[in-house]
């Protein structure tokens, strides 16, 4: 498969957008490229992570052991596996299983950590991309707890009222 062919799933992946084309071409040319058969695990649920697997062509589906044996979440073609252990060590959290033959391409963190020291630029991409990635769930997080204690100050609110609602208007007024 030409190179090209290969570096085009790279170009809708939000993690390598803003990647110059020769080193998203470099970060392909590192990568192994892999063949999965029907049945194969891609990635494998509790299993310690070391490398993020984009789907080149085929078809898979996520499993998760909390989905209580359900068929599974199908994953297109273009998606990326493990995105974060292709940057640090983790533990995947679901199992991704081939459905038909499938083409990938696995970006191991050590050949990863060995072009980010060759070109410091792109360890700075990463990093910024991962930052933002951050203040993102940050924000999320900070949205969550505002919405928690509006809702609390409602429900303390309308404790209040209910009280207020239950209370005899004799008793009230002495």
């Amino acid at each position: 498969m030409a190179i090209d062919a290969l570096v085009k799933p790279f170009l809708s992946l939000p993690i390598f957008r803003g990647l110059k084309p020769l080193q998203l071409t470099e970060i392909v040319r590192r990568a192994d490229r892999v063949i999965y058969k029907p049945g194969d695990h891609l990635i494998t649920e509790d299993e310690v992570a070391d490398a993020a697997i984009v789907v080149v062509s085929g078809t898979c589906v996520q499993i998760s052991s909390a989905a209580n044996g359900s068929a599974g979440e199908a994953i297109p073609e273009g998606a990326i596996l493990g995105e974060i252990a292709m940057l640090v060590e983790t533990v995947h959290a679901s199992s991704v299983i081939a459905r038909t033959t499938v083409k990938a391409l696995r970006i191991a963190r050590e050949d990863l950590h060995r072009l980010m020291t060759d070109e410091p630029e792109v360890a700075e991409h990463f990093s910024k991309h991962i930052a933002g990635r951050l203040r993102a769930f940050a924000d999320e997080l900070r949205a969550i707890d505002q919405a928690l204690a509006d809702m609390a100050l409602v429900g303390i609110s309308q404790a209040g009222e209910a009280r207020l609602a239950s209370t005899p208007v004799s008793h009230a007024l002495h």
